[in-house]
C-alpha cells in the first residue's frame, strides 16, 4: 500500500469514527488505531483514549457522548464551514465551492451537508490531487478542528482524544509531502 493509499484509508476511517456511532464502532476504532501506529505513533497514542472509552461503554453511552459533544455544544458543531465562517454568506460560498470540488472529482457526498467533517474527510480520502488535499487540510480541516477542540467541555473527554488524534495525523500530513504524493 502506498503512502497516499494509506493516508486516504485513514481519512476514511476517521470519517467513520466521527459519524454517529453504530454497532462495530469498537472494531473500526481498533483497526484505525492499528493502522495509525505504523504512520503516526503520536496520533495513535492520542487515539487510545477514544478506543478505551469505546471498549468500556455500551453503544447507548457512546451515542450519548457523541450527541452531547457535536449536537448540544454549539462550539463543537462538526461543520468545517461553520467553524471557519459561522452562519454567514461566506459559509454558503464555502459549501458551494466544496460541492464544485466534489463534482470535479466525481465524489458523491452522503446525507450530511458538504462541509461536515465526515464528508470532507471522505472526500480527501477519495482523491489523489495533492494540491487540493493539502489546501483542504491546511485551510479547512486543521483550523476547524482547532476551534472544535477548544469548544469541547470536560477534561479527558473521549471525543477530544479522537479529534486530537486526527489533528496530529493531519498536521503531520502537511509537513510531510510524502504522505500526499
Amino acid at each position: 500500500m502506498t503512502a497516499l493509499q494509506q493516508h486516504q484509508e485513514l481519512c476514511c476511517q476517521f470519517s467513520t469514527l466521527l459519524s454517529y456511532p453504530e454497532p462495530g464502532v469498537v472494531a473500526q476504532a481498533a483497526a484505525c488505531s492499528t493502522q495509525l501506529k505504523g504512520v503516526n505513533a503520536g496520533a495513535a497514542a492520542l487515539l487510545s483514549g477514544f478506543t478505551d472509552f469505546l471498549a468500556a461503554n455500551e453503544l447507548t453511552r457512546i451515542e450519548e457522548a457523541f450527541t452531547g459533544t457535536f449536537d448540544l455544544q454549539a462550539h463543537c458543531h462538526p461543520y468545517v464551514g461553520y467553524q471557519l465562517c459561522g452562519e454567514s454568506q461566506q459559509r454558503t460560498l464555502f459549501m458551494i465551492k466544496l460541492q464544485e470540488l466534489y463534482k470535479q472529482h466525481n465524489f458523491v457526498s452522503g446525507n450530511e451537508l458538504p462541509d461536515h467533517l465526515t464528508e470532507v474527510l471522505r472526500f480527501i480520502g477519495s482523491i489523489s490531487d495533492q494540491v487540493c488535499r493539502q489546501e483542504i487540510i491546511e485551510d479547512g480541516l486543521l483550523p476547524a478542528l482547532e476551534k472544535i477542540t477548544v469548544g469541547i467541555e470536560g477534561v479527558g473527554h473521549p471525543y477530544m482524544a479522537l479529534l486530537s488524534a486526527l489533528q496530529s495525523f493531519l498536521s503531520e500530513t502537511v509537513t510531510s509531502e510524502e504522505c500526499l504524493s
